[in-house]
């Protein structure tokens, strides 16, 4: 039982995802820094003051705090846009022009006498007559 879960451990997708999980954390805190000490504060310079975490409302003694579920919700578009204009989009556009499409298969060839085009599977030209070998 133990040389099985040692071998379950081992395989590669059980390594790959916990490689993933590791990387996509510590990401994730790189992009929060950014959100956080970068882009809010510009905003901040810009709008002067996107703290929302003083609104609130209460009902029957209970406090709702808006205020920090709009920051919480201003945070979250900013990671996402951060992510997919810094990270998704480079990608993508890597990936595109590393991919190059093959060639086509050519459907025509030349007559060896008179040189017009003809079909790939014709035996004999349509402008000359001449035998194609």
């Amino acid at each position: 039982m133990l040389k099985e879960f040692k071998q379950f451990l081992l395989r590669g997708n059980v390594v790959d995802l916990a490689v993933g999980v590791v990387i996509g954390a510590a990401f994730g805190t790189i992009v929060t820094a950014v959100v956080s000490d970068l882009i809010t504060p510009l905003i901040s310079a810009i709008v002067r003051g996107p703290d929302f975490s003083g609104l609130y409302f209460t009902i029957n003694g209970s406090k709702f705090m808006v205020g920090h579920f709009i920051n919480t919700l201003i945070s979250f578009v900013l990671v996402a846009a951060s992510i997919f204009f810094f990270v998704v989009k480079p990608m993508n556009l890597l990936i595109k022009r590393s991919r190059k499409e093959p060639p086509a298969d050519p459907t025509t060839k030349k007559c060896s006498e008179c040189l017009s085009e003809i079909p790939i599977e014709a035996k004999r030209c349509a402008h000359c007559s001449q035998v194609i070998v």
